[in-house]
């Protein structure tokens, strides 16, 4: 039976409808391997022709998590960031990313970006979803196109997050 996307917000907020715990975390990342494993699923909601890198598909409107859809179409190296007071997964629809995750040394104090250094990097594929718990901080390289699903704990578009300096 395919996985809808109604079938996919309905599961999400079952997960998170008593909070934000690493459990409710760990719900939802296998929901969204869930998601990614139907072909189906990934090519209507994360197509790979579309004139937008990030399509918010779903934003809700009492818990306030954000299921979004990525469609990036060429090289390109993140830099480190969180995502402030929230967190993410991060799910790979299409292609490989590479994934650094980073440690603050130094927190950002006065205007001076935090600093950061690498503490292991690793391979997304896809299939793969992964945890970024809040003050995560990591930074993704792809070196062709890629498509994936995120989940935010709240829109970021609307978060303020922690300048970073790698050292």
């Amino acid at each position: 039976m395919p996985y809808t996307l109604d079938q996919f917000v309905t599961d999400c907020r079952t997960a998170l409808q008593d909070g934000d715990s690493p459990e409710a975390f760990e719900a939802v990342r296998q929901y969204v391997e869930t998601a990614l494993k139907d072909s189906d699923f990934v090519a209507t909601h994360v197509p790979q022709d579309t004139a937008e890198p990030r399509r918010i598909i779903y934003e809700d409107p009492d818990l306030g998590f954000c299921i979004c859809a990525h469609s990036y179409t060429g090289a390109k190296q993140g830099e480190p960031h969180d995502h402030g007071p929230t967190w993410a997964i991060y799910g790979q629809a299409a292609g490989e990313t590479e994934m650094t995750d980073w440690e603050i040394v130094t927190p950002a104090k006065d205007g001076v970006p935090a600093k950061v250094k690498k503490v292991r990097s690793y391979r997304m594929e896809p299939g793969d979803a992964h945890v970024y718990a809040p003050g995560d901080v990591h930074a993704p390289y792809r070196d062709a196109p890629t498509r994936l699903i995120r989940i935010e704990g709240t829109n970021t578009d609307n978060v303020k997050r922690t300048p970073m300096e790698a050292i």
